[in-house]
């Protein structure tokens, strides 16, 4: 079990950080344990992250959720500390390892599903927003311009950043959570201007969303900081947008992209049809899958719409497992889709994601066919499967009838 001493071990300090009295105080213990432990959280990130002071933030954004990334340690120090910690700000929670409404599905060990409604528990203990989604930006309003939040989730902090104009840092499921606590975050690294010192050249006639997913990953593994110039876009959709933010937080630290070819004497290198081909033979790993996976990051109603048009009608050959947040599946559901793509032969699953999901392992299936780079990576890295990787439109052209 982690404990508060623990924490407090792990992030000592020695302080550079400008802070207030309030946060002195907090520092020094005065305000109670939990909010000395999640002081030292940030002074400790704060000070690994040249900041000069921590900002207020409006909303944070949590993971550190499935008990397949947290184990036993990070079950029993959310219990501990949910007996005290209450959030301060908008709190809302990436998803967690299956969806509570059919578990009884899937051949999932006792433990895991006690474990994982303990999670789940003492999250919601602590006032956090039970959303299990990593597209909170499609679920929730966008604030203003410019405000400043505390995102873990890789996707959605790349996705604030760059399309959403919020101010987020990469955070990790620690920082975040202290964030959430103490309403405060570390005014280093993204909340600054940028300037990035690299530019990709996007060079690849007639993108898709498995395109932009290599190019964010290709981005990821280049850039040698926070955020980078990509020019060549062009239009973008739903799809495709997160297919890139995906990418991108899977293979490296950068978290922002700024559009265009960036200041004069920047490096640029370009992402052409040999770079996208090295990064497909990368990550694609088998020739076929035994099932499909949609949703890394999960869809929202939008690509769902997209999806039930495109079958019209036609109906997979093999198992497809689609992942999508429960507010957009009850969304779904009114409106129709649910009942046709679960008569195509889709199961639909809220609150969990491809990513790190028990519901796929290499005990019961040997490859998976998925459009998502993230979720290719993890299921390969995480899972232990192969990955067979395909756009949408040839998913469905190709593995339906």
């Amino acid at each position: 079990m982690i404990t508060y001493v623990q924490v407090l071990y792990l992030y000592q300090v020695t302080c550079s950080v400008e802070l207030t009295r309030g946060e002195e105080s907090a520092l020094k213990g005065e305000q109670g344990e939990i909010m000395e432990m999640a002081h030292r959280i940030l002074v400790a990130t704060g000070e690994a992250t040249d900041a000069e002071k921590l900002v207020p933030i409006e909303w944070t954004h949590l993971s550190g959720v499935n008990y397949n990334t947290i184990g036993d340690a990070g079950e029993e120090f959310l219990s501990s500390i949910s007996k005290g910690a209450r959030v301060k700000v908008k709190t809302t929670l990436n998803p967690m390892g299956f969806d509570i409404d059919n578990v009884s599905n899937y051949s999932l060990d006792e433990n895991f599903i006690s474990k994982q409604l303990s999670i789940k528990g003492s999250y919601e203990t602590m006032g956090v927003t039970p959303s299990f989604s990593c597209i909170p930006y499609e679920i929730f309003d966008i604030p203003k311009n410019d405000t400043q939040v505390a995102f873990a989730e890789s996707n959605a902090a790349i996705h604030a950043n760059s399309y959403d104009n919020l101010k987020t840092n990469k955070e990790s499921a620690f920082s975040a959570l202290a964030s959430a606590i103490t309403g405060k975050s570390p005014y280093s690294s993204l909340r600054m201007e940028d300037s990035p010192n690299l530019a990709i050249q996007m060079k690849v006639n007639n993108p898709n969303e498995l395109t932009y997913g290599m190019l964010g990953f290709f981005a990821g593994k280049v850039a040698k900081d926070s955020s980078v110039n990509i020019s060549g876009l062009g239009k973008m959709d739903t799809r495709q947008r997160k297919s890139m933010c995906g990418g991108m937080g899977t293979s490296g630290t950068c978290a922002k992209f700024l559009f265009g070819e960036g200041k004069p004497g920047i490096e640029k290198i370009d992402f052409d049809e040999k770079q996208a081909q090295d990064t497909y033979d990368e990550l694609n790993t088998a020739e076929k899958g035994d099932i499909i996976t949609l949703g890394s990051p999960q869809l929202g109603l939008e690509e769902i719409s997209d999806l039930t048009g495109r079958l019209k009608g036609r109906s997979f050959e093999k198992r497809c497992m689609i992942f999508t947040p429960r507010t957009v599946k009850e969304q779904a559901r009114r409106i129709g889709y649910i009942d046709e793509l679960e008569r195509a032969g889709c199961e639909i699953l809220a609150d969990c994601c491809t990513c790190l999901t028990p519901l796929i392992n290499k005990d019961n299936v040997d490859a998976v066919t998925t459009n998502s780079i993230k979720g290719a990576f993890y299921l390969k890295n995480s899972n232990g499967v192969d990955v067979n990787l395909r756009s949408l439109s040839q998913i469905v052209e190709g593995e339906t009838k």
